[in-house]
């Protein structure tokens, strides 16, 4: 019988059920990654040049949202922000808030992976006659980034392990729909939780499949 439940709980329909919610957690995870790169280089760029007050307003700033809870921001975006006339989707919503939550947390790895750049490297380049731009593209950020290969990698696993944060604001993900499917049938919860966990699984070791060849390639 306990058999018999267990297969039972993956029937075509709740299959394919589970696979749209996956369908959204790789989504939010993808958008959520690349804006997350972005916006937290730039961040960490600022904060690592000390330009006058505003690399220390930035900084603070960051150091705010890098101490709140990533709960806690869901909800401001999506409760909070519809008072002052921004109203976003559930989706949306969540990829801002974890876009904004993990920029703070990447900026002070690329800050970090900056700071141990030998400044000779610094020197050797603007004596070459390149600017300070050109400087931090071509010389400084590839040997920097070589570097914070791990842990950015170990920060977007966590950012994909987050996206289930996102049920305590009903977004549609698979952990959400998840819980729908056993909630049939209390013998659904172990099948279903263990492909939610299995396909987590096979996720995060993707990246970090990603994260090991990418260091082998910038050796």
């Amino acid at each position: 019988m306990v058999t018999i439940g267990i297969f039972s709980a993956f029937t075509p329909q709740n299959v394919m059920y589970l696979l749209g919610g996956l369908g959204v957690t790789v989504g939010v995870s993808l958008i959520s990654v690349v804006l997350s790169l972005i916006f937290g280089s730039v961040v960490g760029i600022i904060q690592f040049e000390r330009l006058p007050y505003f690399s220390k307003f930035v900084g603070t700033i960051n150091n705010v949202i890098r101490n709140l809870p990533l709960l806690l921001i869901i909800f401001f975006v999506y409760f909070a922000l519809p008072k002052i006339g921004i109203h976003l989707p559930i989706f949306w919503a969540t990829v801002v808030a974890m876009s904004t939550f993990e920029s703070a947390m990447l900026a002070e790895i690329v800050r970090g992976g900056l700071e141990s750049i030998d400044i000779g490297q610094f020197e050797g380049a603007r004596a070459n006659g390149l600017s300070n731009v050109q400087t931090m593209v071509y010389i400084v950020l590839p040997q920097a980034y070589k570097k914070m290969i791990p842990p950015i990698i170990s920060q977007l696993i966590s950012l994909v392990k987050d996206t289930s944060l996102a049920m305590g604001i009903v977004l549609s993900e698979m952990t959400y729909r998840g819980q729908i499917v056993y909630a049939q049938n209390s013998t659904y919860i172990i099948p279903v939780l263990a492909v939610i966990t299995l396909v987590y699984f096979i996720l995060n070791y993707g990246l970090s499949l990603v994260a090991r060849w990418a260091d082998r390639k910038l050796a």
